[in-house]
């Protein structure tokens, strides 16, 4: 089967957590939206069918449409051995996607803490007192969280890695991006995660992603942006 993932092509976002699952996986899969008549075609189907999506991103498998990013990762978790089998442990790993879901939302609230339908500059007061606050107490908050739950171990789950220590990857990998100075030390105050991100790089499959076109670059249009101003 090859599925059909529906985001918004020129952004990495939320579509890329599941890209990096399907990647790991080597599940083929296609792009929709990158793909000629492709924005028609998505726009199309959040409108059909009788468990439409929300908003991207949504993953369309055989007859199924499964929306919610931490619910795509479920799915595939499940049919890729990205997770555990056993019932225990597949929560374990949707539960620590699920705080990663967390994360992102107030890395994205720092540029947009009053409302998504406002550009940047019509916020940047408010969002300067947002990233402060996120960059000295949120950050650290979830960073030692997650360098707790390794424990000196090579992955979040058990001893194999899971689509919750790709995600972790991402969101590192997006908050160096957008917040460099704070994250500079990362290795000293985070050594757990630091190793993580390293180790998920080097697998042979999303070594070969992340050097290849289909990985879109981080951006000012995305979840992470970097604004200096905002990373003082």
């Amino acid at each position: 089967m090859t599925y059909e993932l529906f985001y918004w092509p020129s952004i990495q976002g939320r579509g890329e957590f599941v890209r990096l699952a399907l990647e790991e996986a080597g599940a083929p899969y296609v792009d929709v939206a990158r793909e000629p008549g492709g924005m028609k075609k998505m726009m199309k189907a959040l409108e059909d069918g009788g468990h439409p999506a929300f908003a991207p991103p949504f993953l369309k498998a055989g007859p199924l449409t499964i929306g919610q990013t931490a619910n795509i990762l479920l799915y595939l978790g499940q049919h890729h051995g990205l997770a555990p089998q056993v019932e225990e442990g597949g929560l374990w790993t949707h539960q620590l996607q699920l705080t990663i879901a967390d994360l992102v939302a107030e890395a994205h609230d720092t540029h947009h803490p009053v409302a998504g339908s406002l550009y940047y500059e019509d916020q940047k007061p408010e969002a300067s007192r947002r990233a402060a606050d996120f960059v000295a107490n949120r950050i650290p908050k979830f960073l030692g969280y997650f360098e707790r739950v390794l424990g000196g171990r090579a992955w979040l789950v058990g001893g194999q890695l899971t689509y919750a220590d790709l995600s972790l990857f991402q969101v590192v990998e997006g908050l160096c991006y957008a917040f460099p100075r704070a994250l500079a030390g990362l290795g000293d105050e985070y050594p757990g995660i630091a190793a993580l991100r390293e180790r998920v790089a080097a697998r042979p499959r999303i070594a070969a992603y992340l050097a290849s076109p289909r990985r879109l670059p981080f951006s000012e249009e995305g979840i992470f942006r970097h604004y200096p101003e905002l990373d003082p």
